[in-house]
């Protein structure tokens, strides 16, 4: 849930300080300044989430590897992501590609409920390892293809991509509540931009405010290929 968060610190240690840079050098020059975002970037402690043996990168701007190739998006995404989406305290979020469940856990800090969908069995495991012992008790894992959606769910007011995607899901974009948003990462290397979609009572209204290539989503259609 939204609530406040106290960053203060009488022995800051090596790790406080990586972490505070990370805020100061790489998040907020990304123009993410809603002070709610940057506390609980404070205290959500990503270094318990990065593999085994990658804790040293776990504040560095870059991508980290994941189990089957995976990987947990920098920083500054996730933190500009979380801002632009506005999530209010009562809403539902749907995550696709849980990841190490860093992202998971940053939302549900915002939200009433995550549910995360991961394609990978090893990383689903991981993600709930790691929500729990963070003390999350309001985002759920789910092994599950994200490409399809979640039929049996009544609609969501958040849906999360974390990666990208070829063009914007009509499946996922059924799912949203009205005045619900969606976020994905659309285009092809090198070009990639980020869509923030709403759903309006005349149908979706668009924004694309920054650009950015991730790392693609598995199973999500792809264009077909020319020949010649």
């Amino acid at each position: 849930m939204n609530m406040p968060l106290n960053t203060t610190l009488e022995h800051p240690t090596a790790v406080d300080h990586a972490r505070y840079n990370m805020i100061e050098q790489q998040i907020r020059p990304w123009d993410v300044l809603d002070g709610e975002i940057l506390d609980l970037l404070a205290v959500m402690r990503r270094e318990q989430f990065v593999p085994e043996g990658y804790e040293s990168l776990a504040f560095a701007d870059l991508e980290i590897p994941l189990p089957g190739g995976q990987v947990m998006l920098s920083p500054k995404v996730e933190a500009r992501v979380l801002q632009d989406l506005e999530i209010r305290p009562h809403e539902r979020v749907l995550e696709i590609g849980a990841g190490s469940g860093y992202m998971a856990a940053l939302l549900s800090r915002r939200a009433q409920h995550v549910l995360t969908l991961e394609i990978d069995p090893e990383l689903a495991k991981m993600a709930q390892r790691n929500l729990e012992r963070a003390g999350i008790a309001n985002a759920q894992v789910r092994t599950a293809d994200g490409a399809a959606g979640v039929p049996s769910e009544d609609g969501f007011d958040v849906i999360v991509l974390s990666g990208s995607v070829a063009a914007v899901p009509q499946a996922l974009l059924a799912q949203l509540k009205p005045g619900g948003r969606l976020v994905a990462v659309v285009g092809q290397e090198p070009t990639m931009r980020a869509h923030f979609v709403t759903r309006t009572a005349q149908g979706f209204h668009v924004r694309q405010p920054w650009d950015i290539t991730v790392p693609r989503l598995r199973n999500f259609p792809e264009p077909s290929a020319f020949t010649f």
